[in-house]
């Protein structure tokens, strides 16, 4: 996953809403909470945590859906691709789905979450997974960590 190739950009399914990430990732990863499940009808869902001021919407506009409270999850109006979220609280970053980016097989999941609900069978390659979420003094040392990480050579 070369950060070298930025920018990246990405869509919906339907090309109607447009994306552009122009900062490096923080963090990848899978969630398998049983929102992330449903909301993807799929195991989990991939994110690409970016910085807010490296991420922008150049085309369509996109509108909230999922459980509309205080994190708002972005959605295509028109087919309805769930494409990134911006959680509660913490508007220093933008999760970006990394299945809207157009290069998505580049992005593997650094970190899993909620696996206390993930389905039996469901296998990530993630170096680092948590019952629920890291705890909030785990972040700086897996950002740290997941630099490092993503700034190696592709294999």
């Amino acid at each position: 996953m070369s950060i070298k190739t930025l920018p990246w950009e990405g869509g919906c399914r339907c090309g109607q809403v447009r994306i552009k990430v122009s900062a490096p990732p923080l963090l990848t990863m899978a969630c398998h909470c049983t929102g992330c499940q449903r909301m993807t009808a799929s195991a989990y869902s991939l994110s690409v945590a970016v910085p807010s001021e490296g991420f922008a919407v150049t085309k369509g506009d996109p509108v909230i859906g999922g459980l509309h409270g205080a994190t708002r999850h972005y959605f295509c109006p028109h087919c309805m691709s769930w494409m990134f979220t911006r959680p509660e609280g913490m508007d220093w970053f933008v999760n970006v789905r990394a299945t809207m980016l157009d290069d998505a097989g580049r992005f593997t999941p650094f970190i899993e979450t909620w696996t206390s609900e993930k389905l039996p069978w469901a296998i990530t390659p993630a170096i680092h997974s948590y019952e629920t979420v890291p705890a909030m003094e785990d972040y700086e040392g897996l950002l740290q960590e997941y630099s490092e990480w993503a700034a190696k050579p592709e294999a």
